[in-house]
């Protein structure tokens, strides 16, 4: 998932829906190979494959056009701890999935919009009505029944999803900052590289040699980190937000149809029961925004 701004040329929203939900599917799929990889391979290498592979597509894309400029920012500082929320949350989700199954891990994770809403508060300024507060005790309830006592996911695990929608609500707070100041393109890029760099620092203390199948399920894990980014901005350039918003919760019904293919797992009826409070909750809070 990503944060983009509005941009002119709001004409387009079927176009612009169908970016959403091939941009969601990509991500579901991002996830379930991540998944997958950590099952052969340490965390940190399979995160870094993810950068690295993204950086390098964004490098062939946009330099040519732009050449460094694209990495010219008016705020680095803000810029690098964006940067690292966004790692935190790759580190945070990846671990999470050897625990968890893949459809409640990335509910979990869905809670980011909603501690958005309640964090802007105290770290943009902005007011929030009685409604979207609602929304917001909503979510954490949607969590409190994925997590029910005696079900398969009442484990500390759980807290590491949870941990990654906080880490990512602070990158999305970060993003709507950064977006007086940068282009998006310039803020995809610089935290695709920082984290690339920052990963390779690292990479070489949990190195394993992967197979030539696994080395291309990495080259495809972070081409659909990449794709479903570029995908996801150009859909807000063709509709509006509050419009697209809603159909970003197909990632949780996509996560839930892999995670049954690929891993034989099915939720139980309670914790479908959270997991669709967690995407109301959701709805709810984009709903208020765009009546405000």
């Amino acid at each position: 998932m990503t944060v983009s701004t509005p941009l002119s040329g709001v004409n387009q929203p079927l176009k612009g829906i169908l970016l959403v939900v091939v941009a969601t599917f990509l991500f579901s799929s991002h996830d379930a190979l991540s998944k997958y990889l950590s099952g052969f391979y340490p965390i940190v290498m399979v995160v870094w494959a993810r950068y690295l592979v993204h950086t390098l597509l964004m490098a062939g894309i946009f330099l040519p056009q732009s050449g460094l400029r694209v990495l010219r920012t008016k705020r680095p500082l803000l810029q690098v701890v964006r940067a690292l929320c966004l790692l935190s949350t790759s580190l945070l989700f990846t671990s999470a999935l050897m625990f968890i199954p893949l459809a409640e891990a990335t509910a979990v994770n869905f809670l980011a919009p909603v501690l958005v809403t309640a964090l802007s508060v105290p770290l943009l300024g902005e007011q929030v009505t009685r409604g979207q507060w609602l929304a917001v005790i909503c979510g954490f309830v949607g969590v409190l029944i994925v997590v029910h006592p005696g079900g398969d996911l009442f484990t500390p695990a759980v807290l590491l999803p949870f941990c990654s929608a906080l880490f990512f609500c602070f990158y999305q707070l970060l993003t709507r900052k950064l977006a007086e100041h940068d282009s998006p393109t310039t803020s995809n890029f610089f935290a695709g590289l920082c984290n690339t760099l920052l990963m390779s620092a690292l990479v070489p203390f949990f190195w394993q040699i992967p197979s030539i199948g696994h080395g291309v399920l990495m080259l495809a894990l972070g081409a659909c980190g990449m794709t479903a980014h570029l995908f996801l901005t150009q859909a807000f350039r063709l509709a509006a937000p509050a419009l697209l918003a809603p159909f970003g919760y197909c990632q949780i019904v996509f996560a839930g149809l892999l995670g049954w293919l690929l891993f034989n797992h099915t939720p139980d009826a309670i914790t479908q029961v959270g997991i669709a409070v967690i995407c109301l909750s959701g709805l709810a809070a984009a709903w208020q925004q765009r009546r405000r």
